[in-house]
């Protein structure tokens, strides 16, 4: 099967303050580690909304059939010239070892998994486990840390219609370290929709570096330098060349199709040639509320999404679909995405 290359821009945030990434379960005393690609695409139509082009956009993506324009990734740490991915969950933790809880690790270093798609082994004095941001970093570079952190931020909501009614509370932040942040890519249908919605997706990030991403915005959370923007084209600006090969090592029989490695949440469309008896994945129950003058604060309906870091088998690459989560009767459609940015990898099993 040939290789599909897509064009893409590859995106790196510079956050210049705590960020707060909540969890599907709503607790103040947790925070996530990824910006999910659904939140993004989100976030991305809120800001091409203040652009005055939303209808043109979500007919461009939710709304229009066939490939969407643009999909986006989800957003992982970068900290210096790393930058983090979800580890592929058929390659990885490798075997035990006596010095290194490898499944500690939830991101790796993109130069890391192209050793693990070219079958190298990994040297266990090499890497080290940093625990606050669940990433596989250089031994050398162990005294400094990993590229963020969670901590507690204490927080008191006051009630303006009943003085003297506070109401004190913790919540969980997101704190980065210097020189690192959040990298995404966003990847266009082909060369066409790249220079048609190109300009309009840097202006949306760039909008929203300024209003910031995530919550607690409105204490200034969220927010970022301008982003930095490089074009190319997927998988090539991953610089992951040993993935573009298949492979049918570990398997006991040839299987139609092919492996892809998820780095966005996917909801499979009605097109979409899954076999789900293949392949390596786990799901997440998404969850949220409405930023809509419509209807602030309504609960989204739930919806099952296949998580980042699986890798599904596939008859042909897979598209996904965005599906609307709006309640009942609401007077507008509230769309989740569940586009999927993919990779194709050789199939390997952990021995």
């Amino acid at each position: 099967m040939p290789l599909l290359r897509f064009p893409a821009l590859r995106v790196r945030l510079r956050p210049t303050g705590p960020w707060r990434i909540g969890p599907d379960t709503g607790a103040r005393d947790r925070a996530e580690t990824v910006y999910h690609s659904d939140s993004l695409f989100s976030a991305v139509s809120s800001a091409m909304e203040r652009l005055g082009v939303l209808a043109e956009w979500l007919s461009a993506t939710a709304g229009g059939p066939g490939t969407p324009a643009v999909r986006f990734s989800s957003c992982f740490p970068w900290q210096g010239e790393l930058l983090f991915l979800p580890a592929p969950r058929s390659m990885w933790p490798p075997p035990s070892s006596v010095k290194l809880r490898w499944k500690g690790a939830r991101f790796l270093p993109v130069s890391l998994i192209a050793q693990l798609f070219s079958g190298q082994l990994l040297n266990e004095d090499d890497w080290v486990v940093d625990a606050g941001s669940e990433c596989l970093i250089p031994a050398a570079r162990s005294a400094a840390g990993g590229p963020l952190r969670i901590t507690m931020r204490s927080r008191a909501a006051v009630d303006r219609l009943a003085p003297g009614q506070v109401d004190p509370h913790t919540v969980a932040a997101i704190e980065f370290a210097r020189d690192a942040g959040f990298w995404t890519l966003a990847v266009f249908r082909d060369e066409d929709a790249m220079a048609a919605w190109r300009l309009r997706v840097e202006a949306a990030l760039r909008f929203l570096a300024d209003s910031g991403f995530g919550g607690e915005r409105s204490h200034g959370w969220g927010r970022s330098e301008t982003p930095e923007f490089e074009t190319g084209h997927l998988p090539d600006l991953l610089s992951l060349h040993a993935a573009q090969a298949e492979s049918s090592e570990g398997e006991t029989e040839p299987l139609p199709g092919t492996h892809y490695w998820l780095l966005s949440l996917f909801s499979p469309g009605p097109d979409d040639q899954i076999d789900w008896k293949h392949g390596d994945y786990t799901s997440v129950t998404r969850a949220g509320r409405i930023e809509s003058p419509a209807g602030w604060g309504e609960s989204k309906q739930l919806l099952r999404m296949v998580c980042e870091g699986s890798v599904i088998r596939a008859l042909a690459h897979p598209r996904g679909v965005a599906r609307d989560v709006a309640p009942p009767g609401f007077p507008h459609p509230v769309y989740r995405a569940g586009f999927a940015v993919a990779v194709p990898v050789p199939w390997r099993t952990v021995l």
